[in-house]
Parts: structure tokens; sequence; C-alpha cells
């Protein structure tokens, strides 16, 4: 090292963002990207760049090596405020595969850019929302995130350790954060107890029923309170091919490099959560009417509320406060919410007319804007100003009851009612009254869900059946029936949901959980209950995100699947 400038690397026609120095075998390069989303190769020698790529979104993109040097990432932001986490094809100059999970930003909104980093070969982790999200590097579904008890900036910036097994990320008081895994946490205390004493477990990480070897395995709550992040977590899929991929990763320069094998297929087991530390929970304050059943819940579409319906036809509304341990102000189990009611007093209470509260089927709709809620509990449907509780109006007097209500993703003042004479009235609040009455069915409502890309909307009954109907006229263009499992009749309550794309639809009856590609109606995932989930199931839903589905089951057990095919994932039992 004597200080002088050996070369001079020259072609960027903007100001270079970032390099990444690395070396395969005997060539030495360097990769360079600048703010105007060019990435140049540069070998050693004053004979300019060797490649150049449009970086995805062409703005700000960092890249980087996996720890064995065989595949290229990057990540960035564009200039609209939208990040991007691929994986490049060296040889093509190509995008091999795109990871998805960022949040899609609003027009115009630029905080920062993205960073990232990789652990092990086997885990991407990013910066964003006041959280760490990540990923697996062979499934482009983003495995789970995490907020680190909050305190984080909108972008935090991080890093892995060598090892892979700890992760330092900034927090928005100008200091930083370790998280651990288990070797982390040895490798921690093998420095001396005392310096590390404030990061000391209260009790050590409960074991998975997994075999073999985690990568960022049990990220403890111990460093920093951060939840379980397994390389068998319950949002990992499994199998999993462990290892490099067969593709050729060469940059294109001589001499090529040799293609490595993979590994063999590990057999991941599922994970089971048998027992309360494995989890983290926040139970909400109690209300004046905590005696009564819950009967429906429903989260804010902003994520920082959560309404439930009890059995007395009186509604609840809980909310997380923006403060330091949770800067976003969104929903999480590190934080307990706050029972919300205005200043007035008043509590959002459902007419129950004449039947009694344990014969009705209770429905609830909130409006895409959190504006308004829509409930009833067996009379009148009542629309409720969400802050101030007041009454806007009631409509639909019984019979027939209301048995499901839907937005019009639209139009705040058209919804869908569904009825317990089988019937679905399309409904104009502003005008007050009904513009059509839909029938298909045999039996009552019991699911509406609209598809604003795809113009249907689609009803589920307690016949078993699925409607789809256009919503530019309201026209029926199929009809369903589920196809049962051998021995069960085709009856009961049928619930449906769209993905967040809207192409792909979930249709939960007792007896199943199914994916329906909503474009054709045709049944392309089917799982039913089976083994230590064997009990009716009671509910499912689809994680904000799309990627999971939770499904609840009678006896008390949860399970986690990929909402891609189904897969199952995690089993919580009733025990925890």
């Amino acid at each position: 090292m004597h200080g002088q400038k050996i070369y001079s690397f020259e072609g960027h026609e903007a100001p270079v963002y970032s390099i990444c120095p690395h070396h395969k075998e005997t060539i030495q390069f360097i990769f360079s990207t600048s703010i105007d989303g060019k990435i140049k190769a540069w070998l050693y020698d004053n004979a300019g760049s060797r490649v150049d790529y449009d970086a995805p979104g062409k703005w700000c993109t960092t890249m980087l090596y996996s720890a064995d040097g065989t595949r290229l990432f990057s990540c960035g932001t564009s200039k609209e405020g939208d990040s991007h986490l691929v994986e490049w094809n060296e040889s093509e100059g190509s995008i091999k595969r795109t990871y998805s999970g960022f949040r899609k930003k609003a027009s115009g909104v630029v905080q920062g850019v993205v960073q990232f980093d990789t652990a092990q070969n086997h885990i991407l982790a990013a910066g964003e929302d006041n959280q760490i999200k990540f990923w697996d590097v062979d499934n482009t579904n983003m495995l789970t995130f995490i907020d680190a008890d909050g305190g984080l900036p909108g972008l935090p910036r991080l890093r892995f350790n060598k090892e892979g097994n700890l992760l330092a990320v900034t927090t928005v008081d100008n200091g930083f954060k370790i998280l651990a895994n288990s070797d982390g946490l040895r490798s921690l205390r093998a420095f001396g107890n005392r310096p590390f004493e404030a990061f000391r477990s209260p009790y050590e990480a409960s074991a998975m029923k997994v075999s073999g070897a985690p990568v960022v395995a049990g990220i403890s709550p111990n460093i920093g309170r951060m939840d379980n992040l397994d390389r068998n977590s319950p949002a990992k899929p499994s199998p999993i091919l462990n290892g490099a991929d067969p593709a050729s990763r060469s940059i294109d320069i001589k001499p090529r490099i040799s293609e490595e094998k993979p590994d063999k297929a590990k057999p991941w087991e599922l994970m089971e959560v048998l027992n309360p530390q494995q989890f983290r929970v926040a139970t909400l304050p109690e209300t004046p009417d905590q005696t009564s059943k819950v009967v429906r819940l429903l989260y804010t579409n902003s994520g920082v509320g959560l309404l439930a319906l009890g059995s007395n036809a009186i509604q609840r509304l809980w909310k997380w406060n923006r403060n330091e341990q949770n800067p976003s102000g969104k929903a999480t189990a590190s934080v307990v919410p706050q029972h919300w009611q205005p200043n007035s007093g008043l509590v959002m209470a459902n007419d129950i007319g004449e039947t009694p509260p344990e014969e009705s089927v209770p429905c609830i709709a909130l409006s895409k804007n959190d504006s308004y809620v829509m409930s009833a509990c067996g009379g009148k449907v009542s629309l409720f100003n969400m802050m101030t509780f007041k009454v806007m109006t009631t409509f639909m007097p019984p019979p027939p009851a209301s048995t499901f209500l839907a937005f019009h993703p639209q139009d705040n003042n058209i919804i869908a009612i569904g009825m317990e004479d089988s019937t679905i009235h399309i409904y104009n609040v502003r005008v007050d009254e009904v513009k059509i009455r839909l029938k298909g069915h045999q039996k009552r409502i019991t699911g509406l869900a609209f598809s604003n890309s795809l113009h249907i909307l689609v009803s589920s009954g307690a016949d078993a059946q699925l409607c789809v109907w256009a919503t530019d006229s309201w026209e029926k263009k199929k009809s369903v029936a589920i196809q049962m499992p051998a021995g069960k009749t085709p009856s009961g309550d049928t619930r449906v949901q769209f993905n967040s794309d809207q192409n792909r639809l979930l249709v939960v009856h007792e007896t199943q959980i199914a994916i329906y590609d909503a474009s054709k109606m045709e049944r392309i995932y089917q799982w039913i209950p089976q083994g230590t989930l064997s009990a009716a199931i009671s509910h499912a839903s689809y994680s904000c995100n799309s990627q999971l589905v939770f499904a609840a089951f009678t006896d008390g057990n949860v399970a986690i699947f990929d909402a891609d095919n189904l897969r199952l994932r995690c089993r919580i039992a009733s025990s925890a």
C-alpha cells in the first residue's frame, strides 16, 4: 500500500452509488452502480466496463454476493419509492428471480433507499416500514418480518456478521440493536457475561420440532426481545433445496467458472408450536362487556386498529398508538393496543330485532378508507361512523335477515347484502333503495367477495355453492359446486376471500381449504383436515400480503399454510 492510484474506472454518466468487489478463482473484478440505475463490471485494467445492465427501478441500487460467492443479488429503490430485491443470472446479465414483500409506495413519496444483506448463503434481509424483512434465497415469497420491539427507522440499515448468527440494525435514537440466534448468543457469551448482561435471556428459546440445521435459527426474544425466526419458521416452505442452484453463475469473462452441484434435498419437518413461550401474545384490555363472546373479528384496512363484534351486538374498537415502542403505529403483538371510544362515550350497538342473539347470524364489513363500518346481528343493518360511532343510517329490516355484508370496492354507497332467504341485494345507501336482487343459491348467503380487477362478485352459500356475478350488469356468469370429500354432504357455511392481486380466491368450508383461479373458477389447490389437524375448520384467512393462509380449527388448533400451494408450514397446538 503506497497510496498511488493504479487504475481509474471511467464510464458512468451519473454519480456512483455503490461498488461490489469480488473474485472468481484468479479473476478479480468490481461491480459498480450509479444513480441513473446503471450497473457496470470492471476488471483491474484500463479497458473499460465489461458489462452494462439496467438495475430494477433505475435508481439507487446496492449489489452483494452470497457468502460462498456463487450468487449475485441486488436491492434498490426507484425514484417513485418502489423497492426491488432480485437475484441475477450473471452469465446472461438478466434477472433470475424477483423477491416479493415490499410495500407499494404512494406516488411521489420517497423516504430513502432500502438497504439489505445476506447470510450463510440462505437468507436475505432488508429494512423497510420500520421492520426487518427476511427471505430464503430460493423462494421469492417473504419468509417473515420482525419489528425488533419497535424503535427502528422507516428504512433501517442492517448488517449480518460473517457467520450470519448476529444481525445489527440501526434505531431511531441514533443507536443500534444486535439480534442473535442461539449460536450468536453463545458467541456473545464467549466474550464474557458482564458486557452483555442486559441482553441475557429470561429463558432459553424453546426447542422446535424440526430436523436439519437451522440457518437463522431462532432469532431470540432475548436480544432486543425479538420474535423467533427459524430456518423452519412457519413462514418457511418445505421441502427446501439447500445449496447452490445448478444454473451457471459465472460472470461473462474467461475463464468460465465450473458449475456447482446442488446439495441433496433435506426432509424439513413441520414446525410445531406446543407452548406459549414459543411466541409473543398481546392480550387486549378488558371492556365493560367482556363476558360477551366475540363472534366477528376484523382488522382495519390501515392496520392500526382491530374491530370485534360481540354476541351482545356491540362492536368494540382497539387501536395501536404511534410511539417509540411502535413507531409505525401498526398492529403488533409487541405492544398492547388501547380500547378506543369517542369523547361522547357512544358505543356501536346494533339493532337486534326480535331474533334471539344465539339464533342470529352476525355480519360486519368495513369501508375501504376505514371511515364506516356496517354490521347486523339479526335486526336491521346499521352503518356507523368510525370516528364518532354515530349511527348514520339503518336499513333492510328483517325478515329476511342479513347474513353477510360487503362494500363495493369502488363506491362506498353500493353494498352487497347476503340474505337468509338465499338472495343477494345490491343496495344503494345514498338513495336508500335496492338496485337489484340476485338469485342463484338454495340456502342462506355465507360469503361475498368483490374482485376489482376481474369485475366480479363471488358469493358463497350454506348450500356449498359458489356463484360468480358480473359487477357491470349483475348477471350470473357461473355457478360452481364445491367438491366435497368422500362421504361429506354439500352443506355448511362457506366463506370466500380474494388475495391481494384479486385473481385467486380462497374458499373455506369446514371440510376443506381450497384455492381457485378466479378468472376460470377452477380449483387449483385443496387441503383436507388430516392427522393432528383432523377437526373441522372453523375459519381461515389470507395474511395481509396474501403469502400465507391462517386457519383455525374447532379443537383449538391453528395452522399456517403457504398460500401459493397450501403446503402446511406450522401447527400452533391448542396447548399453546
